[in-house]
């Protein structure tokens, strides 16, 4: 009897050592496990639609499972975005490119997983500005959301093709900072001549403000191939890789619904927005935004790379070198 219980007890030890290995080497190849948390940060604006559909229509929930707790984060720019990733309060979302390229030459440990919207700014100029085509903007005062923002990138490029440079770079165009909802507001005092600007915020201001646009969104920077919005993720997350393909198949999706089902999604993000915030976008408005962007996963390297290179030249960061922030291999996979 004796020599029956000691053979049990070495049984089930020898088990538990050989399940808890198995455990272990689940883990270490990036599977996901039961209480896994991921936490996703997004602006509340139009360009973020692939997130909030995501979120509205459980693309994500149904994707990462029943295991998983989601937990949101808004933020209100790029900058606020990527400290709150720094700090691990975001594990992924969508942010723009200037943002995660100003970060990762300095840190390494954040990546552009998939695209998520291209277009959706705009250069509008006031009305009584007498200024009529780019290389009017001689002299004036251009509004960006904030320095090293993805319009501000933009709008160098746009000035670089006309041989015009921003004051900070020893040229004659001012770039103001200045938050996108207080654009209207100086475009009626006059504070402000122009403004490199996301929708809907272009559309108030030429149906509010008494702006005309001066450069739509197909012509603006790279025109269609200006990325807007990418997803982001920190690498940490990025070993997570179960957790990871399941958030990009609820992206994805995401992605899909909007292209097929482009009124609905538009109804999504008014209430969504309505929830947020307490007001309620212009439905009029939002279509007419929603015309000037094109939600893709689809990147386009070469264009991440020449804004990288522009925000070197603006001195934004020290390096141009990007080399391995873009990620695309888990994306890949789901086709």
């Amino acid at each position: 009897m004796k020599k029956k219980m000691l053979f049990l007890f070495v049984f089930i030890l020898v088990m538990g050592v050989l399940s808890a290995c198995g455990q272990a080497n689940n883990e270490g190849s990036g599977s996901s496990s039961e209480g896994d948390t991921v936490r996703i940060g997004y602006f509340p604006n139009l360009t973020h639609i692939a997130t909030i559909v995501g979120l509205e229509k459980g693309f994500f929930e149904e994707a990462l499972g029943e295991n998983v707790t989601i937990e949101t984060r808004t933020v209100s720019n790029g900058g606020l975005f990527m400290e709150a990733m720094a700090t691990n309060a975001i594990d992924v979302g969508t942010v723009g490119p200037g943002p995660l390229l100003n970060f990762y030459v300095k840190n390494k440990e954040y990546h552009l997983i998939s695209g998520a919207v291209n277009g959706g700014a705009v250069l509008i100029a006031r009305e009584d500005s007498n200024i009529e085509k780019l290389e009017d903007l001689e002299g004036k005062k251009v509004a960006i959301p904030v320095i090293g923002s993805t319009q501000d990138v933009m709008l160098r490029k746009a000035l670089q093709e006309v041989n015009l440079e921003p004051t900070t770079n020893g040229g004659t165009v001012e770039m103001f900072a200045a938050a996108p909802a207080d654009t209207a507001p100086l475009f009626i005092q006059k504070s402000v001549d122009a403004a490199a600007t996301q929708e809907p915020w272009g559309y108030v201001l030429e149906n509010q403000a008494q702006g005309k646009l001066l450069l739509d969104w197909d012509e603006f920077a790279w025109g269609k191939e200006s990325t807007n919005t990418v997803v982001a993720a920190r690498a940490d997350f990025l070993e997570k890789t179960d957790l990871v393909k399941a958030y990009l198949t609820g992206h994805k999706n995401a992605v899909e619904f909007i292209q097929n089902n482009p009124e609905e999604a538009q109804e999504i993000v008014i209430q969504h927005l309505k929830d947020l915030t307490g007001k309620e976008i212009n439905r009029d408005e939002l279509a007419a935004a929603f015309s000037r962007l094109s939600v893709t996963t689809e990147v386009n390297e070469q264009v991440i790379q020449e804004m990288a290179d522009i925000s070197q030249e603006a001195g934004y960061v020290p390096s141009n070198d990007i080399g391995g922030m873009v990620n695309l291999n888990l994306l890949n996979e789901l086709e």
